[in-house]
């Protein structure tokens, strides 16, 4: 059982997100704004309090711990904005007088520092207070001065404000829905026209997606496109494929046919060597068209490692023309791996090797390279060589220079067909020590 629904679109997967991941953190906000705003205020408060204790204090030492000295006028209101009690053994002064009964305990009982007071049950009184209390000596004479701020009115002070920020939050959470709202419909506007050229495409009216798509949309559509004409090409091979089969081989049927269907004709034999012949002709053409076949091509998420995959064919060539030298050279890391069908790679390799194998008198070397996105099969045999006059010819299905050597002339005919479907090019140059040496660029 999945917790979360599957988005049906882009667009809800982002709203989805987007929309309490802001409402959440601008809740988180709002949360910390009034833990940090009580923290701060406490802490203001607690240092306001230390400050006039300071200030009291060096009043009375002025005074010689005399209070009445400087009790003159409205000092206590004018000054004083909070309330305070003043203990000496001669006297105790406090202000206001309603919170005498709430600051005489600590006065005698108290210790220095900073304590509150809450759930105090006293007539015109608060009921929590933040008091700081200091003890001090003037002249031999112990003095105790408290001064201390009533809590309640601070919280709702606090309240009034966090309740203007909670405002001001929703405020700001509907600005911010609205933003994301407008920002994922913009950044999605793009995407329309993909869509529109998608329907296009599957009702017939488009054959390729055509459209100024957004950078991160690019590649998807590049490779649609490229995937479409991959498609168009194997319809065309196959269409191809099928029409040159049905030609080539329906007069040498015809002509085996004509000849079993002679009953006034022995079948001597050059009769039998003619079709002999004809049904050579069908079973070669019968095994290039089949071999075209498996030809893949470039196809999106298939890979080739040529390292691993040359030294099976090495060792298989090597099997096959004992008496001769096959040799790998290459720079390539281990674990290379080249955008190219698996299939594909190693009929060009080994058409190449098997190639260089039958004109080699000793050595065969193969060479792979890559380098600024090109790969480079590299083979090189140190046989006769071909003539500059002839050397533009090989690669032509069918043609074989040398008709004593076996084979159909297909090999590198194969290899010219698979390299042109990667778009790539093959170069046949005459290699330093006079044999010939075959470049595939893919």
């Amino acid at each position: 059982m999945t917790l979360f629904k599957k988005p049906a679109s882009v667009k809800g997967t982002l709203l989805t997100l987007l929309l309490p991941a802001g409402i959440l953190l601008m809740v988180l906000a709002w949360l910390v704004h009034g833990l940090l705003l009580d923290r701060m205020s406490r802490s203001f408060l607690e240092s306001r309090l230390k400050d006039e204790a300071a200030f009291l204090e060096h009043q009375i030492r002025n005074a010689n711990g005399e209070l009445d000295a400087i009790k003159t006028g409205d000092y206590f209101q004018d000054v004083f904005h909070h309330a305070f009690a003043v203990h000496s053994p001669s006297k105790t002064l406090v202000s206001p007088k309603a919170w005498r009964p709430l600051l005489m305990p600590l006065l005698e009982a108290g210790s220095d520092g900073i304590t509150r007071v809450q759930e105090s049950v006293i007539p015109e009184a608060p009921s929590d207070i933040l008091a700081y209390r200091t003890s001090f000596q003037v002249n031999q004479t112990p003095v105790v001065v408290i001064v201390s701020e009533d809590l309640g009115a601070l919280k709702r002070s606090q309240g009034e404000l966090h309740a203007w920020t909670a405002i001001v939050s929703l405020l700001l959470i509907t600005l911010l829905v609205a933003v994301i709202w407008f920002g994922i419909n913009l950044s999605m506007k793009p995407v329309t026209p993909i869509k529109a050229a998608l329907k296009r495409l599957q009702e017939g009216e488009d054959s390729r997606i055509d459209v100024e798509a957004p950078e991160e949309f690019q590649p998807l559509v590049l490779q649609l496109n490229q995937l479409l004409d991959s498609l168009d090409q194997r319809l065309e091979r196959s269409r191809e494929a099928v029409a040159n089969l049905s030609h080539s081989v329906k007069t040498p049927i015809a002509a085996v046919r004509q000849i079993l269907e002679d009953d006034t004709r022995p079948l001597d034999s050059q009769l039998r060597h003619q079709m002999a012949s004809r049904l050579d002709d069908i079973n070669k053409q019968l095994e290039s068209e089949m071999r075209r076949s498996q030809f893949a091509g470039p196809q999106v998420g298939k890979f080739a490692h040529p390292i691993d995959q040359a030294r099976d064919l090495l060792w298989l060539m090597g099997r096959l023309y004992p008496g001769k030298s096959f040799e790998l050279s290459s720079s390539l890391p281990e674990e290379t791996r080249w955008p190219i069908e698996e299939h594909d790679l190693s009929e060009v390799l080994g058409n190449l090797l098997d190639n260089a194998g039958k004109w080699s008198k000793q050595c065969v070397e193969l060479e792979l390279k890559q380098a600024n996105g090109t790969r480079q099969v590299i083979v090189t045999d140190d046989g006769p060589g071909v003539k500059e006059n002839e050397i533009t010819q090989l690669g032509q299905r069918g043609l074989r220079l040398d008709q004593q050597m076996p084979g159909h002339g297909l090999g590198l005919a194969i290899v010219e067909d698979i390299v042109s479907r990667y778009s790539g090019k093959t170069h046949f140059v005459t290699a330093a020590n006079g044999g010939l040496r075959v470049i595939v660029e893919l």
